[in-house]
Parts: structure tokens; C-alpha cells; sequence
């Protein structure tokens, strides 16, 4: 269902996936008929072997051992008939943390050690069940894990972003993540080198548990239009101040 977009196998963890959505003209399986579970060591083999087929890089060792056994990710699979047909995994990683040109993903007010962000390694579907839901359904359980009304150790609800990277010509997924209300954050140019060649890719973020990205003049201004409109302090005085002038103007 997708491409890394990977520099090199090396950045795993700090380069994100895109997601390629393919046409399907009949979905293969009903989605009711599909089980959910998070990875264990013992799906390392299946894994690589799906990924080896979804992705042109080969990635280490290293990181299916990773995937399938440290709590920093979310792994999820989707299972069809004792198979695995699907795959989500996320990275759920402290804030500071994060590269540079991820910073800025957050408000600064969020910059401690206690926030949480989650980072899209990968979303993927065997091809015969492409476009039937699968890639939605592990999309919609990542969100509902992260930000649901009880809180979900060891994460609760220090994770204030979902973010990912993808090809800026990549339109089937650009599309499919707007659709699932993740907003353009930024414009990466020359973020990728894909066989030799340079090209550009965005950012998009999905905010969750209060998170939010910094603040403009458009929404300082706004939330002081919302203060005043709800009488929080600043109606009543601007009122009591415009109505002392305009008696005044009147007197006069």
C-alpha cells in the first residue's frame, strides 16, 4: 500500500513512510472478519517478509526486532484468516526529541519532558485487501489508543500530536490523510533522496489530547474576540471604556 520514504535504511526512525493508495474493484474481505493485535516477537519473520514485498529498502534487523518487541511502539496488525494482512506502527517518542524541522509541530507551551508525540513509520496493506477499510480501521485504533476517553499506559495522554511525512506529489495519500482531518503542517524541500534524486515532501499532523501548533496573530487575535464575546473580563471593561467615551463625544 505504500513506499518508504526513506533516505537510507540507517534513519528508520527518524524518516517516515507515504502511503499509496491503489484501486481495488471488490473488497476481499469483510472488515468484521478481520482481528486486531499488536505485534509480538514471534511475527518478525512474517513482518520483514511483507515488508521486503511493500518496500524497495531493505531494513536491519534491527528494526523488526524493535517493531515487534519495545513499548515505544505502537505496532498493529490486522489478521485475516491467521494472516496478517495489515500493518500500522507508530513510534511514540518524547517531543524533545524530535528533529529539528519537527519542532515545530507543537507549541512551545509543550516543550517538557513529560510530552509524548507519535510518529507514522508505516501503514500498509497486503495487496488483494487494499481499498477495502483496512488502512482506516488501524489509522482510526492508533488515534482511538492515543486519545480516547481512559487513559492508556504507558502513554496516557502525554501524546499530543500524530505526525507523518509524505511526498509532496504523493496525492492518493495526501488525500487519504486530509480525509482523516491531519492538517499540512510545512513544506520540507529536498527532504527526500529517493535512487539519487532529491524531492520535496510536507508534513502533516493530527492533534490529539489538547495539543495544538504554535499560536499566530490570527489566533491571538481570535482568542481575545472569544474572551470578549464570552465576557471573560475584557467585554465588560472595553464596553464600560467605549461608553464613557461616547458620553463623553456626546456632552461635548
Amino acid at each position: 500500500m505504500q513506499v518508504p520514504c526513506l533516505p537510507s535504511p540507517l534513519k528508520y526512525l527518524s524518516e517516515g513512510f507515504q502511503v499509496i493508495i491503489e484501486k481495488s474493484k471488490e473488497a476481499k474481505c469483510s472488515l468484521k472478519d478481520i482481528q486486531l493485535r499488536f505485534l509480538c516477537p514471534d511475527d518478525l519473520e512474517e513482518v520483514r517478509s511483507l515488508c521486503r514485498d511493500w518496500f524497495p529498502i531493505e531494513y536491519p534487523q534491527s528494526w523488526y526486532e524493535d517493531i515487534t518487541s519495545s513499548e515505544r511502539f505502537f505496532a498493529l496488525a490486522a489478521v485475516y484468516k491467521s494472516q496478517i494482512i495489515g500493518l500500522i506502527v507508530a513510534e511514540i517518542k518524547p517531543y524533545l526529541k524530535l528533529n529539528a524541522e519537527d519542532r515545530g509541530i507543537l507549541s512551545r507551551w509543550f516543550a517538557s519532558k513529560d510530552t509524548l508525540v507519535a510518529y507514522i513509520l508505516s501503514l500498509g496493506v497486503v495487496r488483494p485487501y487494499r481499498r477495502s477499510g483496512v488502512a482506516t480501521m488501524l489509522l482510526d485504533v492508533l488515534i482511538n489508543h492515543l486519545s480516547g476517553s481512559l487513559p492508556q499506559p504507558p502513554h496516557e495522554h502525554r501524546v499530543k500530536a500524530i505526525f507523518l511525512h509524505v511526498l509532496t506529489t504523493n496525492s492518493e495519500a495526501i488525500l487519504f490523510y486530509e480525509k482523516r482531518r491531519f492538517r499540512l503542517h510545512s513544506f520540507l524541500p529536498y527532504y527526500y533522496s529517493i535512487k539519487g534524486r532529491c524531492k520535496d515532501g510536507f508534513t502533516y499532523v493530527y492533534y490529539v489530547n489538547g495539543g495544538h501548533a504554535p499560536w499566530g496573530l490570527y489566533d491571538y487575535v481570535k482568542y481575545v474576540a472569544r474572551a470578549a464575546w464570552r465576557g471573560g473580563g475584557l467585554y465588560p471593561w472595553l464596553w464600560g471604556k467605549l461608553r464613557t467615551a461616547l458620553t463623553i463625544a456626546w456632552h461635548r
